[in-house]
């Protein structure tokens, strides 16, 4: 299913008197294409989880429209728009086993399509499986760990065979080795069903691992929107660059003269087509080469190993970051010695921002 968000706004009313309103989404358009998985992705209060609700219909719109397919569904009211909705916690029924909190939402179901309790059963049976709990339908949520739970959450949401799959943070109650499973979990399941799933998060690694598309929010505003992959090497303001990569991105005080970018006096690479002027300099933390007689000289602070690769943790007077973290080849953790530590850059990892602006300037 084709969901389509036209012009989408949603503005609260500020609980103080005499100060202007809240604006959660702002002007927010996007087609998501039928069948895929789509990351909304930014920090809290980004609007992210407005745009969510917006979706699945929790809330209307100030204005803007909303179609999934043909179907103006702006106003309709959630029962009937084929929404399934996971949230982060849970909402399971304490006192009903797996199966019955699986079947739930089944019973709901008026008319043509009310089902026999049977036909429940079996499509409770059939959603379980899917999500791999099928041998747990007698249980209570009490007797499930986390990521069972999660399981039971998503199979609930699956069982009316909706026509858009809506994730709001569905793993932030989970530890580490959990999410990392969880979320294969839920790659398998949206590949399967072909349901065009929308997956909120603020945990970047999560969105840009399991979308097909990531839009990158903030302030309730687009910032950019596009493949994972791209998004990561070709980031359209200084925020994006920011938000996206773990370990973060390394960000410096640069200057551009005669197309040479300086960065505290030091030259560290040719920029072609950019005016002279004072920049903000991201450099990716796998942008760096380490070698003795490269352009940028930092502070050595210490060597993290991380088994295939090393992490030099180090300083510079221009950084804005509290630390430097370049990632190179565990093979030459061995040559770095002493107080100082050089590096080259790769062009393809440094991106320049205006400095007011904070907007990408390209170079050649």
């Amino acid at each position: 299913m084709k969901v389509v968000l036209e012009n989408l706004t949603k503005t609260f009313p500020n609980r103080k008197k005499g100060l202007p309103d809240v604006t959660a989404v702002d002007n927010f358009s996007f087609e998501i294409p039928d069948g895929q998985l789509i990351g909304l992705l930014g920090p809290s209060g980004c609007g992210k989880s407005t745009t969510l609700n917006l979706i699945c219909g929790l809330i209307q719109p100030t204005s803007g429209k909303l179609w999934f397919g043909d179907d103006d569904v702006t106003y309709l009211p959630p029962e009937v728009r084929g929404v399934g909705m996971v949230f982060q916690n849970y909402a399971l029924y304490p006192h009903l086993t797996v199966e019955k909190n699986i079947m739930f939402p089944l019973g709901n179901l008026k008319g043509a399509e009310k089902l026999s309790k049977q036909e429940m059963k079996d499509r409770a049976l059939e959603a379980a499986k899917l999500v791999q709990i099928e041998n747990l339908m007698e249980r209570k949520p009490s007797e499930l760990s986390g990521g069972q739970q999660q399981r039971v959450a998503i199979a609930r949401a699956l069982v009316k065979l909706p026509r858009v799959l809506l994730l709001d943070e569905p793993l932030s109650n989970l530890d580490a080795r959990l999410r990392l499973q969880t979320r294969e979990e839920i790659r398998r399941i949206q590949q399967e069903t072909k349901i065009t799933t929308i997956f909120v998060t603020h945990d970047q690694e999560e969105a840009m691992s399991i979308s097909d598309m990531i839009v990158v929010m903030a302030a309730g505003i687009i910032q950019q929107i596009g493949k994972p992959q791209d998004v990561y090497d070709n980031p359209v303001n200084l925020f994006v660059s920011k938000f996206l990569g773990t370990p973060p991105i390394n960000v410096f005080e640069g200057t551009v003269k005669n197309e040479t970018l300086y960065i505290n006096n030091e030259k560290v690479l040719h920029v072609g087509g950019v005016e002279d002027k004072d920049v903000w300099v991201g450099i990716r933390p796998e942008g760096f080469v380490l070698k003795d007689d490269g352009a940028l000289s930092c502070d050595l602070v210490t060597v993290e190993v991380m088994g295939r690769d090393i992490s030099v943790v180090s300083t510079h007077p221009a950084t804005v970051n509290a630390s430097i973290r370049s990632i190179i080849s565990s093979e030459n953790h061995d040559t770095i010695t002493g107080t100082k530590v050089r590096f080259d850059v790769k062009p393809s990892k440094v991106h320049l921002f205006d400095k007011e602006t904070e907007e990408r300037i390209y170079y050649k």
